[in-house]
């Protein structure tokens, strides 16, 4: 090998040695301890696919997963349709636009743990911040309901500026020139937005899709810190369900089957949004 291969070698081996070991090595160790029933201070027990069979009959294995159905469609939904409600909103020229696109992009950089506490406070019933400023008596985090509704609500509050970030670059990068000559078939604002703009914002739409379906399906620290997965486990998404039965009930074997299972969803719809954006470039 010449001297500048193995330069370029040494550059990309850091990177090589990060993907195996915390994305291949973790991976190929799930799947093989999802074949097995692991017991703490015992042999592992070699069980095959009993560990899935186990999930298609887990009544709480598909609570959960009901609830993280709940969780992604409906704050994905909210989070890609405010984010291109705000970004065709910030292309407008208005006072001060600079500084409200920065304070808009605020949530973004906040960590999870830290936020789902502070919702704690907001969403307090006695005495927090919406209640008492509106005067409501909203159970928000001790009904099932509402304690959903409260995981979406913090969720679409930090996510939504990143679908925002990205639709205001697509939008940017629109021509003129398609404006103009639609221009000169209607003066409506829907009407150019519904024929011109959300068009040529399929690709970016289906881009930010996948990646917020795929980050939302691996969503732990809002839920676990704003409600602990409860009451009882209404807001209990499968990540957590696969956390508890793993570190609380020690059956390692059956929480990796259940964040493979996790795994091949995401997989399944990374595919066919992958398949969507190829047939939109075709």
């Amino acid at each position: 090998m010449h001297r500048e291969g193995r330069i370029k070698l040494l550059f990309i081996l850091p990177a090589v040695a990060w993907v195996l070991c915390f994305t291949v090595f973790p991976l190929v160790y799930g799947v093989r301890l999802s074949l097995y029933n692991v017991k703490v201070g015992a042999a592992d027990e070699f069980v095959g696919l009993a560990n899935y069979r186990h999930f298609l009959e887990d009544a709480r294995a598909w609570a959960s997963l009901a609830v993280t159905l709940v969780f992604v469609g409906c704050g994905v939904a909210a989070q890609v349709a405010l984010g291109l409600a705000l970004a065709v909103l910030f292309t407008r020229a208005m006072p001060l636009r600079g500084v409200m696109r920065t304070l808009l992009t605020a949530p973004l950089f906040a960590t999870p743990i830290a936020v789902g506490f502070l919702f704690v406070t907001v969403f307090y019933e006695e005495g927090g911040l919406v209640n008492g400023l509106l005067g409501l008596k909203v159970p928000w985090l001790s009904h099932p309901t509402w304690a959903v509704v409260s995981v979406i609500i913090v969720d679409v509050w930090q996510w939504t500026p990143f679908c925002f970030l990205i639709f205001l670059a697509a939008l940017g990068g629109i021509p003129e020139d398609c404006y103009e000559a639609a221009r000169l078939e209607t003066k409506s604002g829907w009407a150019l937005f519904r024929h011109v703009t959300l068009p040529m914002l399929q690709p970016t739409v289906v881009l930010v899709l996948l990646l917020r379906i795929t980050e939302a399906f691996k969503v732990f620290d809002i839920p676990f810190t704003l409600t602990t997965g409860g009451p009882g486990t209404a807001t209990q998404v499968l990540t957590m369900y696969a956390y508890r039965t793993g570190m609380r009930f020690f059956n390692f074997g059956y929480a990796s089957a259940i964040s493979v299972v996790v795994f091949l969803m995401v997989t399944g719809i990374i595919l066919v949004l992958f398949r969507r954006i190829r047939q939109v470039y075709q």
